[in-house]
């Protein structure tokens, strides 16, 4: 555990490294972020077009032997008028008996409409979630159709720090006859702290609680990012060691990377 932690350190250490220096070269050529870009580069709310790509590697899994997981998450972000639209799709890759199998996972769909007035400093939405079952393999879905919702809040703080929560529910409601239902919440509290020259400290542990299975995962974060300007690109880097501090049910990890780099266009 304590080697994974180190390594997890370094990881993020690496990552900054890198993608300061490339932030560096960057700027000079395109100018930084403004003040209200840097503010807004981690606001689930922003008003800005983006494709991020994400990961989340695990290790080791409780209750399994020598084992790993990891979701690579693409995800583009479309806004029209006050409706914040999200789809994720993963690419997972988890055990199986003694080795592994990876495949697309299920698709994932929801709509934020925002309801607060423009320019608050207190922001929220809500609206409907639908997971499709996109999967490649059984083993990297749930073979279900899925609705439910989706809730998001936002506490602009100063100097372009911020607090924000995300919520979502969703429950199977067609599909595969064969395979389990589904029930699971997430739950995922966001800090943000801007230190200067477009770097932040950040935590973003994700909850989960799948009620059919009787199954929850609470992880801390604490992780760093950059953000920087290449041509009239926002790019936002960043890496989070996240440390399981109450897990029930095998095979969830003891302690993750969420790694990733965003890409915005601002309106």
């Amino acid at each position: 555990m304590k080697l994974r932690a180190v390594a997890g350190i370094g990881s993020l250490i690496l990552v900054l490294i890198t993608f300061n220096n490339i932030s560096v070269a960057a700027e000079q050529k395109a100018g930084g972020p403004s003040a209200e870009e840097l503010a807004k580069a981690n606001n689930p709310l922003a008003n800005a077009n983006a494709i991020n790509f994400q990961n989340y590697y695990g290790s080791p899994l409780y209750g399994l032997t020598d084992q790993t997981n990891d979701t690579f998450l693409l995800r583009p972000v479309v806004v029209h008028g006050r409706q914040i639209i999200r789809a994720t799709l993963p690419v997972n890759t988890v055990p199986s008996g003694s080795s592994s199998i990876s495949g697309l996972g299920d698709l994932n769909i929801f709509d934020a409409i925002v309801l607060s007035p423009d320019g608050a400093k207190t922001q929220y939405g809500v609206g409907p979630l639908l997971v499709a079952p996109t999967a490649s393999k059984d083993e990297t879905g749930q073979g279900k159709w899925q609705a439910g919702a989706a809730a998001v809040y936002v506490s602009e703080l100063p100097a372009g720090s911020m607090l924000a929560g995300l919520v979502t529910w969703q429950k199977d409601f067609a599909g595969d006859d064969n395979r389990q239902h589904t029930n699971f919440l997430t739950a995922q509290p966001i800090a943000v702290f801007q230190v200067g020259g477009g770097f932040y400290l950040r935590s973003s542990g994700l909850w989960t609680r799948d009620f059919e299975n009787n199954r929850t995962l609470i992880p801390f974060g604490v992780g760093a990012g950059k953000v920087f300007r290449m041509g009239k690109t926002v790019v936002n880097a960043f890496a989070e060691p996240q440390f399981t501090i109450y897990h029930k049910g095998d095979g969830q990890p003891a302690w993750q990377l969420f790694s990733g780099i965003n890409l915005q266009w601002f309106k």
